[in-house]
């Protein structure tokens, strides 16, 4: 989860015609220096306030299009080395040069309230309760839905991890089944703040995060690839002005290999007595599980000048995440090293993806019975390769892989590596190639036409478990269907709202016709009746039928490796808690997400109404699982469900009437 990021992390949308993938691959481009431009640009008149942030998307002016996306750019170019003189100071045990004591971390500003900002920030103060965690942005309506019970962004156990640490806890006495007494947990302060007051926000925090969004350029030099990262420049001009000396800064939104340094010519202009270190930290979090990322994660990154002063500020941040994670898994390399990485993983799991959509192809054109499903399952035993992201499906979308990817593929091309960038943009050209082949399969099967018929479309976000809706596989599925003048497209979506929804498909370039011929539904009835077919591209459980899709509340989950820390300062760590949580949970079968009643009430959203339906009805509604049997009754011939996600039992819906086509079968 990308999904960097706000307005995350955290952010404008990608607008504009997509890069031509399947076009012949263009020279090189002429180079030109990134951290001379954005120094340039730093020095502009007029740009050193956050008022200058009103002409980007975060701004409070702009639409909230929560949660933001991890997005890429410009690259810090090869020839730079090549003229000037850097000295690389050749790797040291941080342990044999630190002292004993670094900087006392006692304040944290995140600057952007998206998917990276916020939740980084929550998971962040909720282990460290003594530091102080303010989360600001320019948007007002952003900030006000974190303050609320309804947040901004949809993500499993989020809530209660903003609750705890933003409102704080009350007094509560356990008693664990076994031991002859019980013990009393005492009250917790709130150290999490959400506000739209940046500079006094910035003015006290020893650590900034800057959680700004880096959109793909759609104009000019490198348009379609390179990442325009004036917000990150805008974002760092402010914090120059008003942090104090020697916080430290990090770089937390997903950036071009080289933007440390951009960083840093915006802090010697602004700051030249005062000494910052700028440290990267790129977030490796997949939206829908995003607290599970944060709270177990395979490693952190951290990345610093290979200086006594970048080591010591690395190991500052260090000790904030490992209040919760094991210092094994806490990885410190060069800035550049890190910048790099976080683009690279994204591109190699993306890779993985496309790898067997391409074998899907091969096996429906094979036939014989040959089934993807069953390719994927024998690869992911072979521990060299392992079962994650063998998924096929119609392809992947988001925020995060295709822009990452372009970003990679840009800084190759800069460096005249033109068979590694078209190596990376293949990956590109299979995924258009899969959602072109799916809707392709739509018309053929229903006879080469649509006209005169409803197609129903269960699934809009990009993935399960969130209501992110940015450059969603879906958008350009119906982009495909509705050129083909059906009756009506009826879109379904469990965890999206219909504005947003609505407002990326009037992005697709479709015509007033078209686009009248498009519906929102408030459910999976209203979407599949009178349909021909359902066309499934989104994996949300419910869509499975009512045995496998019925949603239930998860366990508390116990963490899957040994806590670093039980006790701080005489009270137990919050990950001591949660395995105390899961334990009387367990023994008392209670599915309450907080079994020991340490919360404070939840307010309620008075007047909060989706299609004029009260929030907790919606809910209700839009998470009551498909009950295919009824849905083939409100349905017309021919019945097809086409599965892009390969998530129905083609079997079981096959005796109920329908047809069924799933990818790779």
């Amino acid at each position: 989860m990308d999904a960097n990021h706000t307005q995350h992390c955290c952010c404008s949308r990608r607008e504009g015609p997509q890069s031509p993938l399947l076009t012949p691959s263009p020279g090189p481009l002429t180079r030109s220096l990134p951290s001379t431009q954005s120094l340039a640009s730093a020095l502009s008149p007029g740009a050193s306030t956050p008022g200058s942030w009103t002409a980007h998307p975060w701004s409070p002016e702009s639409a909230n299009t929560s949660p933001p996306s991890t997005r890429s750019g410009s690259p810090e170019l090869k020839v730079r080395f090549q003229t000037e003189k850097v000295e690389i100071a050749p790797r040291v045990d941080v342990a044999e040069v630190l002292p004993t004591v670094t900087k006392s971390v006692k304040s944290i500003c995140f600057v952007g309230a998206g998917f990276v900002g916020g939740p980084t920030a929550a998971v962040i103060a909720y282990h460290n309760p003594d530091i102080t965690v303010n989360v600001v942005d320019l948007n007002e309506q952003r900030i006000a839905a974190w303050n609320s019970s309804q947040l901004p962004i949809h993500e499993d156990g989020l809530l209660k991890v903003v609750r705890t640490a933003r409102d704080g806890t009350v007094d509560t006495t356990v008693k664990i089944p076994g031991l002859p007494r019980s013990f009393k947990l005492d009250a917790r302060s709130p150290n999490l703040v959400f506000s739209t007051k940046v500079n006094e926000a910035i003015e006290v925090a020893d650590v900034i995060f800057i959680c700004v969004n880096t959109p793909t350029k759609t104009y000019g030099l490198g348009a379609g690839s390179m990442a325009d990262i004036s917000m990150v420049e805008s974002a760092s001009r402010t914090v120059a002005q008003h942090a104090k000396k020697g916080a430290i800064i990090v770089e937390k939104s997903t950036v071009p290999c080289g933007t440390a340094r951009v960083i840093q010519d915006i802090f010697k202009y602004y700051r030249p007595n005062d000494e910052f270190e700028i440290l990267s930290n790129p977030e490796f979090l997949a939206e829908g599980t995003a607290v599970e990322n944060l709270m177990h994660p395979d490693r952190i990154l951290i990345g610093s000048a290979r200086t006594l002063a970048g080591m010591k500020a690395a190991e500052s941040l260090k000790n904030v995440y490992a209040a919760w994670v094991p210092q094994e898994r806490i990885i410190t390399v060069n800035t550049f090293s890190s910048e790099l990485s976080k683009l690279v993983a994204n591109t190699m799991l993306a890779q993985r993806i496309s790898s067997m959509n391409a074998v899907s192809a091969m096996c429906e054109e094979i036939g014989l019975g040959s089934d993807v499903d069953d390719v994927s399952l024998a690869l992911g035993q072979d521990s060299r390769i392992g079962p994650k992201f063998l998924q096929a499906g119609v392809g992947f979308g988001g925020s995060c892989f295709e822009k990452d990817i372009l970003n990679l593929s840009y800084l190759a091309r800069e460096l005249h590596l033109d068979v590694v960038a078209d190596y990376w943009l293949g990956i590109l050209k299979i995924n258009e190639y899969q959602r072109e082949r799916y809707a392709h399969r739509v018309v053929k099967e229903l006879n080469g036409s649509l006209r005169g018929k409803k197609i129903s479309v269960l699934g809009f976000a990009f993935k399960d478990g969130t209501n992110d809706t940015r450059n969603s596989i879906a958008v350009h599925i119906i982009k495909s269907l509705a050129e083909e003048m059906p009756l009506e497209i009826g879109i379904f979506d469990p965890g999206c709202a219909a504005n947003e929804i609505m407002e990326e498909i009037e992005k697709i370039g479709l015509t007033k016709a078209q686009l009248e011929r498009v519906k929102i539904c408030s459910n999976w009835r209203e979407s599949v009746k009178q349909a021909s077919a359902v066309c499934i591209l989104t994996q949300w459980k419910q869509f499975r039928g009512a045995q496998l899709g019925r949603s239930t509340k998860k366990p508390v989950k116990t963490p899957s490796q040994p806590l670093t820390k039980t006790f701080v300062n005489g009270k137990l760590t919050e990950m001591a808690i949660l395995e105390l949580e899961a334990m009387v949970a367990r023994d008392l079968n209670i599915t309450d997400e907080d079994p020991l009643h340490r919360l404070k009430p939840e307010a309620t959203a008075e007047g909060f109404e989706i299609f004029g339906l009260a929030a907790s009805m919606l809910e209700e509604i839009s998470q009551e699982p498909v009950n295919w049997a009824e849905a083939a009754s409100l349905m017309q011939e021919p019945r097809w469900v086409f599965d892009g996600r390969n998530v129905v039992d083609p079997i079981e819906l096959q005796s109920l009437g329908f047809k069924v086509r799933g990818i790779g079968k």
